[in-house]
């Protein structure tokens, strides 16, 4: 083909040139702009993030797959134990739906303290749908990983967003959270919660946010807070950086006192 008949392309429409290596800046750019530009598209400024594990089942479907492996005669104690952390399940879309509840209520222009999840399956699908059932907005941050596939229809279309790089997605759950929840979950939720925890004890976060740790004995059991005291790897008034509960009541109480006395009147992203 002659020089004169190639087809030209303008670099950012060149697909092959924006995938490779040398446009990684440019694609680590675009999961910070375009998500920043929907949130300010949909008016939203701070978010009440939940974090949990994607293998929590409803109390229904864990009690659905129980009666199956009892007919079958298979992982029977793997799914009573399933039943058993449903209960996680049903708090986490108790509390988003109340939370999304009082939100709708402040009567602010922009949308304030949205529900925001991972945008998988478990505590994630919970608190959506809890956020949905009270007819609000809430964010899903869905990651790109090979093994799992996210079907999460309580998301709000507008606000779901599908990241490549766990930093970039990390980012977004910390810069607009003015409160987490973690709920009982694995590697995932352990180090979004250690980072937060970091970010907050080292004070490279300025914001006075509610980080409450739902599941008292999950979470004393699987982390010995106490003993990072006694070793001296942290201090006694690191342990007042969050609350642990299992209540409702208590998670919600705590929440929505935090954010009317230290957000409710500072909109935006706070770091």
């Amino acid at each position: 083909m002659s020089r004169r008949g190639r087809r030209l392309f303008k670099a950012y429409e060149d697909t092959r040139f924006l995938r490779s290596k040398g446009a990684r800046a440019l694609r680590i750019l675009a999961e910070y702009l375009e998500p920043l530009n929907r949130f300010q598209r949909h008016n939203v400024e701070d978010t009440i993030v939940f974090m949990g594990s994607a293998r929590l089942r409803s109390e229904e479907a864990a009690r659905a797959a129980l009666a199956e492996a009892e007919r079958a005669g298979e992982d029977v104690e793997a799914a009573q134990m399933a039943l058993s952390l449903s209960i996680y399940y049903e708090a986490a879309r108790e509390l988003a739906q109340r939370l999304t509840a009082w939100s709708k209520k402040l009567g602010q222009d922009q949308q304030r303290f949205v529900v925001c999840t991972g945008g998988g399956p478990g505590i994630m699908e919970a608190a959506n749908r809890g956020a949905s059932e009270a007819n609000g907005l809430n964010v899903g941050l869905t990651i790109s990983i090979p093994d799992e596939k996210f079907d999460n229809p309580y998301v709000s279309r507008e606000l779901h967003f599908y990241f490549h790089y766990f930093f970039m997605r990390k980012f977004w759950f910390v810069y607009l959270a003015k409160a987490v929840v973690l709920f009982p979950g694995g590697f995932g939720t352990l180090d979004e919660m250690f980072e937060i925890l970091t970010l907050v004890q080292t004070r490279k976060t300025r914001k006075q946010m509610p980080i409450v740790l739902f599941g008292t004995k999950y979470w004393d059991e699987v982390i010995k807070f106490d003993a990072l005291v006694k070793y001296g790897t942290i201090s006694a008034a690191d342990l007042a950086i969050f609350h642990r509960t299992d209540s409702v009541d208590d998670a919600y109480e705590i929440i929505t006192k935090g954010l009317t006395a230290n957000a409710l009147a500072i909109p935006g992203p706070v770091l």
